[in-house]
């Protein structure tokens, strides 16, 4: 059933000084009115001190408890909160309560599953709730927050309509073929045609750059054995996650971290030297180096600031996804500095390889800052991709010997994928995807 009632802990299970127990549905006063002593739904938005009490009518706890009527709640539907003591004992005898009671165990995503089905948000809001729970950087809590906001909603909602402008002026020229070219120039429906055609290429567009934000861009350290990779990779961290030594080759295992630059996700790994070595293990470590080296989104070769560049060095540095790293700038006589020198042991030009590698990587989504909503997940460039071919196959029935049905048929796809895409048409399985991955109290 959609909307009997559902119960869930709403916040991490373990020691805490507070548990949220979040119970929405048809009947969810009621529940409540059987677990909290003298409930009453007279005052929502207001927190009551009250205390909870078992089947059995035994105290269990004493909290509070907040009420959301309908349909002004996140669900849409009657909605209770219950703060009780965190642990693991009080919340899991409130929640055992609350199912005693006649509430059932949510499913994972239900709550922001039911708030999609009543309309309190479309489908990519209710993904921007799961990005924003799973953010580890500060860019990508605010594009996810950006998101939930409807920035994205807006721009495909205003395509939809622009879809349906555009059926609505092929059915003129359904209705009333022949009569003088049609009441509407072939010219108009071309121009809209193109003009959304565009813009949703726009948006498709944004999709690499927004997958980085989303997974955090892979920057790998590469460079000879004893370059400074592991120290730089340390202090890039701020922690001390790889083996530092004098010996060359120490580092044989890639070791991978997430960090931030700039606020943006940054997955950095650090590889074993690339040389020739005869060690069959060392061959392995290299491997697995270059495999990490074809799959990065930057490499950051480092050469130390007082060693010549080696012809093999010079060879990775030409790659626009390379940036060239001197390390050890803190052994180079005063006056001797170079681009991008960096030194773990004063500090010296981390901060600037930080800005360098976020706008190397980032560059694209720092440059349209809030300009343009970006989508943020494979589904929505799928669903796109489908749309902007949709239209791609009506452009050519717009001829004067074509079938202007033909051509309303086309955008119907198109208007049928940006629905799907918002969530506005029954998509059953697609909300299935959607809201698998999402915890229970959500």
């Amino acid at each position: 059933m959609l909307s009997d009632p559902i119960a869930a802990l709403a916040t991490p299970p373990g020691r805490s000084a507070l548990a949220v127990v979040r119970l929405s549905g048809r009947g969810a006063f009621a529940v409540a009115g059987r677990v909290v002593e003298a409930f009453t739904a007279a005052h929502p938005r207001r927190a009551t001190l009250a205390t909870f009490h078992d089947a059995a009518g035994e105290a269990i706890d004493r909290g509070l408890y907040t009420v959301y009527p309908g349909p002004a709640s996140y669900t849409g539907e009657d909605m209770v909160e219950l703060s009780c003591h965190g642990g693991l004992l009080a919340p899991s005898r409130l929640l055992a309560s609350l199912h005693a009671a006649g509430a059932r165990p949510a499913a994972p995503g239900e709550f922001t599953r039911r708030a999609v089905l009543n309309g309190k948000l479309d489908l990519v809001q209710a993904e921007a709730v799961g990005d924003l729970i799973d953010a580890t950087a500060p860019e990508q809590a605010r594009a996810a927050l950006r998101q939930l906001e409807g920035a994205l909603s807006r721009r495909l909602a205003a395509l939809r309509e622009s879809l349906l402008q555009i059926e609505t002026l092929l059915g003129y020229e359904i209705d009333f073929p022949g009569e003088d070219d049609g009441p509407v120039p072939p010219e108009r429906i071309a121009a809209a045609l193109h003009d959304a055609s565009g813009r949703i290429g726009r948006l498709i567009a944004t999709a690499p750059s927004v997958e980085r934000l989303r997974e955090g861009a892979l920057l790998v350290l590469a460079g000879r054995p004893n370059a400074g990779k592991s120290s730089l990779f340390n202090a890039l961290l701020g922690a001390d996650r790889a083996l530092v030594t004098e010996v060359p080759g120490t580092t044989r295992d890639t070791i991978e971290a997430g960090t931030d630059f700039l606020g943006w996700p940054i997955r950095l790994a650090d590889t074993a030297g690339l040389w020739e070595s005869p060690d069959r293990i060392d061959q392995l470590a290299i491997e697995v180096s270059r495999r990490y080296l074809a799959a990065a989104d930057l490499v950051l070769l480092c050469v130390p600031a007082s060693h010549p560049i080696a012809a093999t060095e010079a060879a990775l540095a030409v790659d626009e996804r390379t940036l060239l790293v001197r390390t050890k700038a803190d052994l180079l006589p005063p006056g001797h500095g170079t681009a991008l020198a960096v030194s773990t042991v004063t500090g010296e030009g981390l901060a600037e390889l930080r800005r360098a590698a976020a706008e190397r990587v980032f560059g694209d989504r720092i440059a349209l800052g809030d300009l343009e909503p970006a989508l943020t997940r494979e589904r929505h460039r799928t669903a796109l991709l489908h749309a902007h071919a949709a239209l791609t196959d009506a452009v050519p029935h717009l001829s004067p010997t074509g079938d202007a049905a033909l051509v309303s048929h086309h955008v119907r796809q198109a208007t049928a994928a940006l629905e799907e895409l918002l969530g506005t048409i029954d998509v059953e399985e697609v909300l299935g995807r959607v809201f698998a991955g999402f915890c229970v109290g959500k």
